[in-house]
């Protein structure tokens, strides 16, 4: 296709109800596509889904995503329907390996029998474990640290091999840590369905008293505490549509790292977060976790050779969009 050409069908959104999902299909059309929704709402939550119509039902359910595709129109696909749970994958690793690994390879067989041929998955930094340098770019090892994790590694290596046997080209983003809500108030992260440092703190300011645990503040960083590279959801959001107006142009299968280059420590964050709300949150010193390295932020320099995408979007766009969506949603 020519550049800037959109694709004539339209975009299958696994997990369009969760928290990325949600944001990138608002991104999608807003950029003019017509997007369908894929998700089981075992985490999903059906009020994220705006303006696009939702199909309940697994990825693994081939009838279920080959009737969606030819009902549809579906020409592409953006793959986010997983189990993300660092600790559950290393306790329970067999439902791991079944929804993330199994139930994607039959959602990539049906979606390719039914005529898709471009693929944006939903991978993680993860993939790099404990990185020995930073910034962290796409040259860096591979070498997965939990069940999570290798999951990810797993399907990118899977959508590879799709890309050398079949005309199904993919990009897989491995995104750093996913922070903040819309800038219009309308969808977010909720609290209850997450582990992520910015929404727990969030529920520390706002929600039931529970103070907040920052795990070690012993760590070779200037503060003491772990360094993190946070990108806006938003930001997020565009470079799934990038990646798909890559592939549109011809663009070669690949692996990128989506992130802002800048790391923040859990104190610059809380410190951020305290002086938003006009108020400490109120937090505790624990134990490492561990596995957790000092810190870990990416090098998006090819992201923004290959898809045009740098984020937009620092720390405190994130800080304040999560808290105004929080605080205007104390009542779930």
């Amino acid at each position: 296709m020519a550049k800037g050409e959109q694709s004539a069908g339209s975009v299958l959104v696994t997990g369009g109800a969760g928290y990325v999902g949600s944001h990138t299909v608002r991104a999608l059309r807003a950029a003019g596509r017509d997007v369908v929704v894929l998700d089981s709402l075992e985490h999903g939550n059906v009020d994220a889904v705006l303006g696009a119509p939702l199909v309940v039902g697994d990825v693994a359910d081939r009838d279920l995503v080959t009737s969606t595709c030819h009902d549809h129109g579906v020409t592409q696909l953006v793959h986010f329907a997983a189990y993300k749970a660092v600790g559950e994958s290393m306790a329970k690793p067999g439902i791991y390996w079944r929804n993330n690994v199994a139930g994607s390879i039959e959602l990539f067989d049906a979606v390719h029998a039914a005529g898709v041929a471009q693929v944006v998955f939903s991978s993680s930094c993860s993939v790099h474990g404990n990185p020995d340098d930073m910034p962290v770019n796409e040259s860096h090892s591979i070498r997965p640290e939990s069940v999570y994790a290798e999951s990810k590694a797993m399907v990118e290596r899977v959508l590879h091999w799709y890309s050398q046997t079949t005309d199904m080209k993919s990009i897989s983003l491995r995104y750093f840590n996913a922070a903040g809500a819309s800038f219009d108030g309308a969808i977010g992260e909720d609290w209850d369905h997450t582990f992520s440092l910015i929404p727990l703190a969030m529920k520390a300011l706002l929600g039931d008293g529970q103070r907040l645990k920052v795990f070690g503040d012993d760590y070779d960083t200037p503060d003491g505490t772990c360094i993190r590279d946070y990108v806006h959801v938003e930001d997020l959001a565009r470079a799934h549509v990038q990646a798909l107006d890559h592939l549109e142009r011809g663009g070669e299968s690949t692996a990128l790292n989506i992130g802002t280059g800048v790391g923040s420590s859990v104190m610059e964050v809380l410190g951020l977060a305290s002086e938003i709300a006009g108020r400490e949150v109120p937090h505790d010193i624990a134990a490492r976790r561990s596995g957790d390295p000092a810190a870990i932020f990416a090098d998006p320099e090819q992201a923004r050779i290959l898809l045009g995408w740098t984020a937009k979007h620092g720390l405190r766009d994130i800080m304040k969009t999560a808290y105004d969506w929080h605080a205007a949603h104390t009542d779930r």
